[in-house]
């Protein structure tokens, strides 16, 4: 049983969507934090923006190696 065409598609992006989704929840894990003047929840954000600036690196460096390879 063939995948449907947008799933094809999301799964041969999945590393540029998840990068997407780590920096919007890191955005709502900050704003939570101002909002309701939680340290818990800056944490989270924070930990969250430093994954997404780590996977957008790599992202990069993985992007640049496949158009090198090519």
């Amino acid at each position: 049983m063939p995948l449907p065409e947008w799933r094809l598609r999301l799964l041969r992006q999945l590393d540029a969507v998840l990068i997407l989704f780590e920096l919007i929840l890191s955005i709502i894990f900050i704003s939570l934090s101002y909002i309701r003047g939680s340290m818990y929840f800056r944490g989270v954000g924070v930990g969250l923006l430093i994954a997404w600036v780590t996977g957008a690196i790599a992202y990069l460096f993985k992007s640049k190696a496949l158009i090198t390879s090519k």
